[in-house]
């Protein structure tokens, strides 16, 4: 009796010990960069591990993977803490073939099993998919397009477009409503996918992916402030003359913005 209630007690340790990719910790599973480029992967964490030192592992085996960088180190790899955002960010860059493979998004746990999350990272010449621009930006109430890339496998395979904040995702020839803003997935059939948002407000700004079948790429956006019909009028150098009558100000902006 006493040694089946070990043993019992011996098998919940050892499966409580390789729980590893619990929701404590999450990313993504499976990402995918062009040799030589850089990738930034997003990392989110419960809010109970703000003040805990997170790090970057490399391994297949959680209980055997070697640290290759931690919180604010710098380098080829980073590790940087957004402790407001519960997320802390790998940023990798000259990735070489030789980077393919296991990694991990990590926490420190003093006297117990640190926690994390596993994802298969695959360096090529010719990635699964791509961006155009891993980081992009628009204004407040305008539009903003994202250009992404899929390889000939991928052809039929789901396309979707994704954010970090709460795991949605907006999939082709769909118009999906982001909070506020509108989303619109159109896959042009030829190794290229078009991402449009429109009418972006500040709660859109954050990171996301773009993934077809399970292979994914990061984005991170950036929404900015709309000018002030002030702004525009000083910027424009037209003083009107005291006591004319005052008519809105009209923007020049077209409402479509591009990444650069």
């Amino acid at each position: 009796m006493h040694f089946c209630s070990f043993m019992s007690s011996l098998i919940i340790f050892v499966l409580l010990l390789c729980i590893s990719d619990s929701e404590s910790v999450k990313t993504l599973k499976n990402l995918t960069v062009k040799h030589g480029g850089s990738l930034t992967i997003p990392c989110f964490y419960d809010e109970k591990y703000r003040s805990h030192r997170k790090y970057w592992c490399e391994g297949h085996s959680w209980s055997s993977c070697n640290i290759v960088a931690s919180t604010n180190t710098s380098g080829r790899i980073s590790v940087t803490d957004y402790p407001t955002q519960n997320m802390f960010t790998i940023e990798l860059n000259s990735l070489q073939d030789s980077d393919s493979g296991y990694y991990w998004c990590a926490v420190d746990i003093s006297g117990r099993v640190d926690d994390g999350d596993y994802l298969y990272l695959n360096v090529s010449a010719d990635p699964a998919v791509s961006v155009i621009n891993s980081s992009v930006s628009g204004q407040e109430e305008s539009s903003v397009s994202v250009q992404c890339l899929y390889s000939a496998e991928y052809q039929n395979e789901q396309k979707k477009w994704c954010r970090f904040k709460d795991w949605s995702c907006f999939t082709v020839e769909r118009s999906n409503k982001s909070q506020n803003s509108s989303v619109l997935v159109i896959d042009y059939g030829k190794g290229s996918v078009s991402v449009e948002m429109r009418g972006l407000q500040k709660s859109d700004a954050g990171w996301y992916w773009f993934s077809a079948g399970d292979v994914g790429v990061t984005v991170h956006l950036t929404v900015t402030e709309r000018p002030s019909t002030t702004d525009v009028t000083a910027v424009s150098g037209i003083e009107k003359p005291k006591g004319s009558v005052t008519t809105p100000v009209g923007t020049t902006c077209s409402g479509t913005e591009k990444p650069t």
